[in-house]
């Protein structure tokens, strides 16, 4: 019986091991987006929400969206948006262009989403 118990638990263990990786693991850039960035942003052109529209972000002057009222230090900023940058300011708005708007936003420190929502962005 001890060796049944054990093989059980092991088996257990494993499946839930396997189960939370495939949740995690398979989580879309788009699921995230929506779950981290979807309240304020859209991905959609033209579709300026609280915050601008990311539509065509990557490659895109920072500030530079006619019809959206950024904050002083976001047009000033002089950053075109590019890959690394993105990932920096999704970890820590703060630290990239002081003075933005993206309050109570304070960043995702998981590099994997952060990547995962680059990703789905670069494809808007």
């Amino acid at each position: 019986m001890p060796l049944f118990g054990f093989a059980f638990g092991l088996v257990l263990s494993t499946v839930l091991t396997a189960t939370a990786f495939a949740a995690d693991g398979d989580t879309s850039g788009e699921q995230l987006f929506n779950n981290n960035c979807r309240t304020c942003h859209s991905w959609k052109e033209g579709d300026n929400r609280l915050g601008p529209s990311l539509h065509g972000i990557v490659g895109r002057k920072a500030g530079s969206i006619s019809g959206y009222a950024f904050s002083p230090s976001m047009k000033q900023a002089n950053i075109t948006w590019d890959e690394a940058t993105l990932d920096k300011f999704i970890a820590s708005p703060d630290s990239v262009v002081t003075g933005n708007n993206m309050k109570p936003f304070n960043g995702i420190s998981d590099a994997q989403t952060r990547q995962k929502i680059i990703e789905f962005l670069k494809s808007k």
